[in-house]
């Protein structure tokens, strides 16, 4: 098990580099360090000699990848990939274009990301999984069809109107939460539930119904069959059995959720005004912030890998015969 972990984290390596150097690459092919300055300091009246002192200040004024005037390891290693990216593996992300130091503002902004995402999380998992059972326990019936029915139109509906509607119907007719901002602590509640109820709701049609294929598929094969002629009911060949075996699916589902607990999500945090690292990711790109969105990435990349890692090692703890060597 040790010698397995060692080694997927070893991989990441370069999955990681591969992930700078794309990020890096499609990021400056749009936009060069001279058209950068010009975005921060303003398109009106900027002179070369406000360029290059920006461009000196924010590390900039380097070749892209191969520095041909310097000597030795100095051909990589005074440039703006090596200066921009390397530090990233120690967690180093540096200050952003405008001067905030951006792990500082990654950890006052996880909390709110963490407060909106878990609880979309948890109770969706519970809930999903639930209904799906459900749908899956009368299955061909009415319930069943209705079920079906109702994930479908939900997953034709755009989150944005989940959104929208949820912000006209509860906050500004009924005044019953804030229409969008964050408090920290206790008050966060109040600012918190309608967008968890809305990420609840808006993630119910498509994970619902994937769930109950999982299930229908796990209730056709032999030993189920062999649960039902020992004459166990049906409530127990469902929920100890088919649930039991059915968790590698689902897990594997729930990896890609993982990042985004830590990530936020970038537009109900941008509506709802939640100072998490969704909106603050969207609110880099607007402003075409390169060092901001090249951490973010980079961590997500981290985070994701991290989640596939968990996931492979939770698979021995739903099923003894996984074993990772």
């Amino acid at each position: 098990m040790i010698g397995y972990v060692l080694r997927r984290l070893l991989y990441a390596i370069p999955i990681l580099i591969g992930v700078n150097i794309l990020i890096f690459t499609l990021f400056f092919a749009v936009n060069t360090p001279d058209n950068m300055a010009r975005i921060h300091l303003g398109l009106k009246r900027v002179t070369p000699d406000a360029i290059a002192k920006w461009k000196h200040e924010h590390g900039y004024d380097k070749p892209l990848l191969f520095n041909a005037q310097a000597k030795g390891a100095g051909k990589i290693t005074e440039t703006i990939f090596f200066g921009k990216s390397v530090p990233m593996f120690a967690f180093q992300f540096g200050a952003a274009d405008d001067g905030r130091d951006i792990g500082h503002d990654i950890k006052t902004r996880m909390m709110p990301s963490l407060a909106l995402a878990a609880p979309v999380f948890l109770v969706g998992l519970l809930l999903y999984i639930t209904f799906a059972l459900t749908l899956a326990f009368f299955r061909a019936t009415y319930v069943d069809y209705a079920g079906v029915v109702l994930c479908v139109a939900m997953m034709s509906i755009s989150g944005l109107f989940y959104i929208i509607g949820g912000q006209f119907l509860i906050s500004k007719l009924l005044h019953l939460v804030p229409i969008s901002g964050y408090q920290y602590g206790t008050d966060a509640f109040k600012f918190l539930v309608l967008p968890v109820a809305i990420g609840v709701i808006g993630g119910m049609g498509g994970s619902s119904r994937w769930y109950r294929t999982i299930f229908l598929e796990e209730m056709n094969r032999d030993y189920v069959r062999t649960a039902r002629a020992k004459g166990l009911p049906e409530r127990i060949v469902l929920f100890r059995h088919v649930l039991k075996n059915a968790m590698i699916p689902i897990l594997t589902g729930v990896v890609v959720v993982i990042p985004t607990l830590f990530m936020g999500s970038l537009v109900s945090e941008s509506f709802f005004g939640i100072p998490g690292l969704g909106s603050y990711t969207i609110d880099a790109i607007r402003s075409q912030d390169f060092a901001i969105v090249h951490a973010m990435v980079f961590l997500g990349s981290v985070l994701y890998i991290l989640g596939l890692l968990l996931t492979d090692i939770s698979y021995t703890w739903v099923d003894p015969r996984v074993r990772l060597s």
